[in-house]
Order: structure tokens, then C-alpha cells, then sequence
């Protein structure tokens, strides 16, 4: 009986003990922890994860039980261990970098110093553009991957291609992905509301062992590309003329020219901020004088 008070006293005082910075510093621990976890759940890694995971129970194992020899071997492994984690968990670490990376500012031109109104009639144009162009192209079943960068600067992928540098319209698409011209095999990059490159390389997904299998290299190409940066990747297959949209390493199908129009303002049109109270009143004083 007084060995159970004991230990509830010491239990007690470790509680009694605790700050509200330990409170918070457990907290965000659990919270990165949660994060790492989901990054790493759907990919090759998390193989990798429980195959280190085994690791680490049987030399907990051979060093309670006394067998020196695989304690050894084992303490030697984990003596490299970040170099290790490192090497093999590279893809997902960069994953986890440019996630990082993508501050969400307020932004003014998406970051190019270019003022909203105007950016914005630019991203109008192009929209207009990307969502009649997808709908001719859905209809005459000609293939079509086009990429519109946001946050994350795409210069690697933008340097693979042809630079055009040109006011998107549907002709200039329809000539782009027409099947018999140079630029048709690749993907259309767009920048600030230009079409900055044609025929671009784009990276393969990281999980693609869980990608359908029914689908085509451009489809594997747009979630690769949308896995490694924030850019919206428009789909339209040649097979069965069905738009697609990639973000963050998934895929949403059957779109239309309206809700794929519907989805890009959504995404890319800055909306003005609403005027305060303080602001309207003093415009109403302005008018009045």
C-alpha cells in the first residue's frame, strides 16, 4: 500500500511541476510530429519508417537481453543515423522545405511588384484563355498539360522547354499542343499571367506506386509537379477528353470549361479588401465637398 501512495506522490509532484511552456513545448513536438507522419504515410518512406522503427526495437531488445554482438552492430548504425535519415529520406525533407517555404503573405501581384488591378486583368485573360482552350481540346480529344506557377518559382522546369514569353490566347494553346508541331510533347508554363515556356519537363510523382494505374504520363507528370511546388496543372487527356486539375499531389477530375473558370479565379484573382467604416466615412466627406 505505501509503495502505490508513493508512487501516486511522485506522479503527483511531476504534475504539480510542469509549466505552461511544457504544456506548449509538448504541444508543437506532437504537432511537427503529426505533420512528419502525414508527409511520410503515403510514400516509399514509410516503408523505410517501420523498417527503422524494427531496428530500433531489436537493439532495445539485445541490450536488455545481453547480446553484445547485435548491440554493437546496431550502435554503430545509429552513430550515422541523421547522415542516414538524411540520404534516405531526401525526397520527402525537400517536400517539406518548399511546404515550408510557402509563406501565405498578403500578396500584391503575387510577388512580381505589380499592382493588383493590373495583375489581376492579366490572370483574367489567361483564364479565359485556359478555360476555352480546355474545352476545344476536351472536345477534339487532344492531349494538353499546362502549369501555372504561383508562390513557388518553377525556373528549373521553366529552362527544360522553349521560351515564348506570350499573351496566352486559345489559338496560341491550340498550336502548342497540336499534335504535329515541336512543342505539343510537354507542358505549358504560365508566369504572371504569361505563357513563359512550351515542351517543359516536369518531375515524376513521388508516390506513384498508389497512382491509377489507367492513367497517363500527363497525368503522373501533373501530380509529380503539384507534389514538389504549389502550382495549379491542368490535364486534358487524350484518351477521353476529360479535364483535370492537380494541387498538392492530388487530382480532381471532370471539369467543365465553366467550373475549371470558376476554379482559377478562385485561385488567382486578388480580391480587393472591403473598405472600413473609417474609410467609407471619409470618402462620403470627400464626395460631399
Amino acid at each position: 500500500m505505501e509503495a502505490i501512495y508513493n508512487f501516486i506522490e511522485e506522479v503527483l509532484s511531476v504534475i504539480r511541476s510542469i509549466r505552461i511552456m511544457d504544456v506548449i513545448d509538448i504541444l508543437i513536438l506532437a504537432i511537427l510530429i503529426f505533420e512528419a507522419w502525414k508527409l511520410v504515410r503515403e510514400t516509399k518512406a514509410n516503408q523505410l519508417l517501420k523498417a527503422v522503427g524494427i531496428l530500433l526495437v531489436v537493439y532495445f531488445i539485445s541490450w536488455a537481453i545481453g547480446l553484445r554482438a547485435i548491440e554493437f552492430i546496431l550502435k554503430s548504425v545509429f552513430s550515422i543515423g541523421i547522415l542516414a535519415i538524411i540520404i534516405l529520406f531526401q525526397p520527402e525533407i525537400r517536400r517539406a522545405l518548399e511546404k515550408m517555404g510557402r509563406t501565405e503573405f498578403k500578396r500584391i501581384g503575387f510577388i512580381t511588384g505589380n499592382e493588383p488591378d493590373g495583375m489581376n486583368a492579366r490572370w483574367e485573360t489567361a483564364i479565359d484563355a485556359i478555360s476555352d482552350s480546355c474545352d476545344e481540346l476536351s472536345a477534339t480529344t487532344t492531349g494538353a498539360l499546362i502549369v501555372i506557377e504561383r508562390q513557388i518559382r518553377l525556373g528549373e522546369h521553366i529552362d527544360t522547354g522553349t521560351r515564348l514569353n506570350a499573351i496566352p490566347s486559345k489559338e496560341l494553346f491550340g498550336n502548342i499542343f497540336y499534335p504535329k508541331t515541336p512543342l505539343h510533347d510537354g507542358a505549358a508554363i504560365l508566369r504572371d499571367g504569361e505563357v513563359i515556356a512550351a515542351a517543359c519537363f516536369l518531375p515524376a510523382p513521388q508516390k506513384e506506386e498508389l497512382i491509377n494505374k489507367k492513367l497517363g504520363s500527363r497525368h503522373r507528370a501533373a501530380i509529380g509537379m503539384s507534389e514538389v511546388s504549389d502550382a495549379i496543372v491542368i490535364v486534358v487527356s487524350e484518351e477521353t477528353g476529360t479535364i483535370s486539375v492537380a494541387e498538392n499531389g492530388e487530382l480532381s477530375r471532370g471539369f467543365t470549361r465553366d467550373t475549371l473558370r470558376k476554379h482559377l479565379r478562385s485561385k488567382l484573382i486578388t480580391e480587393k479588401p472591403a473598405y472600413t467604416e473609417r474609410e467609407k466615412k471619409r470618402l462620403a466627406r470627400g464626395n460631399k465637398e
